[in-house]
C-alpha cells in the first residue's frame, strides 16, 4: 500500500497537484483492492480536484500566492508559480446585472437567444443531442475570487475572455496559474499563464448557482439606486 501511496503521489505531484498524507490514506482507504493503477491514477486526480485544496493538500511555498500578495501598495510584480487555486465567485462585469438576470429568466423559461430572435427549446425524445445549439456564453470581462491551499483570498481579472472561463462553469474548479502580473493586490490573468484542471465544490457549487439571480437583482437595484 505504501508503494501505492507513493506512485499516487508522484503522479500528482507532476501535475502540480499535492495532496496531504492523510487524504492520501483515506483514499486508498476507499479504493477496491487490487484495482489497476492506471484506474488509481485516473480515479485519485478526479477525486482531489472534487475537495477543498484548503483542507487536501499540502503545497510547497512555490505552489500557494505569495504570503504579501495583497500589499496593495505593490504597483506590479510577475509571480512566477504555479500557483494551484479555485475560484469561489465569478461575476460577469461586461453586462447590466439586469441583462443576465433577464438571461437567467430565459433560460428558466426554455429560451435561448440567437442573434436577435428567441428560440424557444423544447426538449424532444428523439431529438439528436449533438444538434442542439450550446449555449451563447459572455465574453466579459470577468471577476473572479480566488483561493489557493492555504486559505489566501485574491480577486483577479479576466479581461481577454479567457476560453473556459464564464458564469455557466462550476464554483469550486481549480485553476493553475504560471506568470501572472498582480497589480495592487489583485491577479490580471491571461490566457497564456492559466491551466483549468476542472474539479468543483458540490455544496458551494449548488449554493451559488442557486443563489445567483437573487444577488444580481440585488446589485441591479443598487445600481439603479446609485
Amino acid at each position: 500500500m505504501a508503494n501505492i501511496a507513493t506512485e499516487l503521489t508522484q503522479h500528482l505531484n507532476g501535475r502540480h497537484l499535492y495532496p496531504s498524507m492523510a487524504w492520501m490514506q483515506n483514499f486508498l482507504s476507499t479504493t477496491r483492492p487490487n484495482t489497476p493503477l492506471p484506474a488509481l491514477k485516473q480515479t485519485v486526480g478526479f477525486r482531489l480536484l472534487a475537495t477543498d485544496i484548503t483542507t487536501s493538500t499540502n503545497p510547497p511555498a512555490i505552489s500557494v500566492f505569495p504570503s504579501d500578495i495583497l500589499k496593495g501598495s505593490v504597483p506590479s510584480r510577475v509571480v512566477t508559480g504555479p500557483v494551484l487555486c479555485e475560484i469561489l465567485d465569478i461575476e460577469d462585469i461586461g453586462n447590466s446585472c439586469w441583462s443576465q438576470v433577464e438571461a437567467i429568466e430565459a433560460r428558466e423559461r426554455g429560451e435561448m437567444t440567437k442573434g436577435r430572435e428567441i428560440v424557444r427549446v423544447v426538449e424532444q425524445e428523439n431529438d439528436d443531442p449533438s444538434a442542439a445549439q450550446a449555449p451563447i456564453h459572455s465574453r466579459g470581462p470577468f471577476k473572479l475570487l480566488l483561493q489557493d491551499a492555504k486559505g489566501l483570498k485574491i480577486y483577479a481579472f479576466d479581461l481577454r475572455g479567457i476560453e473556459g472561463l464564464n458564469t455557466n462553469m462550476t464554483i469550486g474548479v481549480k485553476l493553475l496559474l504560471r506568470n501572472f502580473d498582480v497589480r495592487r493586490a489583485v491577479v490580471m490573468l491571461e490566457p497564456g499563464g492559466v491551466q483549468i484542471l476542472g474539479g468543483k465544490l458540490e455544496a458551494l457549487d449548488k449554493a451559488w448557482k442557486e443563489g445567483r439571480k437573487e444577488r444580481l437583482i440585488k446589485a441591479a437595484k443598487g445600481e439603479a439606486g446609485a
